[in-house]
């Protein structure tokens, strides 16, 4: 089954920085587009980013471009998202997730809190 575990998640100073990882099973991982969303305290889920299945494409909401970069190892069945510049608008649940078929899959998240 498909199977997405976050991590890396935890309190940052704003300014700070944090890597989050994600590793994906139960699927060929290489051959899929992979994303970030989360979901901050009160709201729904808000679409961060996006990477094709190469990595050579990527894209990013307005909210977080420039400061987060997402990436992905094919071969660890990994895709990561390295969070710079935290302010305390980022403080969410971060999410993986991608598209199988006709399913959408994420995992369980993994809180970030960006407080001083």
């Amino acid at each position: 089954q498909v199977q997405l575990v976050e991590s890396g998640g935890g309190l940052v100073q704003p300014g700070g920085s944090l890597r989050l990882s994600c590793a994906a099973s139960g699927f060929t991982f290489s051959s899929y587009w992979m994303y970030w969303v989360r979901q901050a305290p009160g709201k729904g889920l808000e679409w961060v980013s996006t990477i094709n299945t190469g990595g050579g494409s990527t894209n990013y909401a307005n909210s977080v471009k420039g400061r987060f970069t997402i990436s992905r190892a094919n071969a660890k069945n990994t895709v990561s998202l390295q969070m710079n510049n935290l302010t305390p608008e980022d403080t969410a649940v971060y999410y993986c997730r991608t598209v199988v078929g006709l399913y959408h899959y994420w995992g369980r998240g993994t809180q970030v809190t960006v407080s001083s």
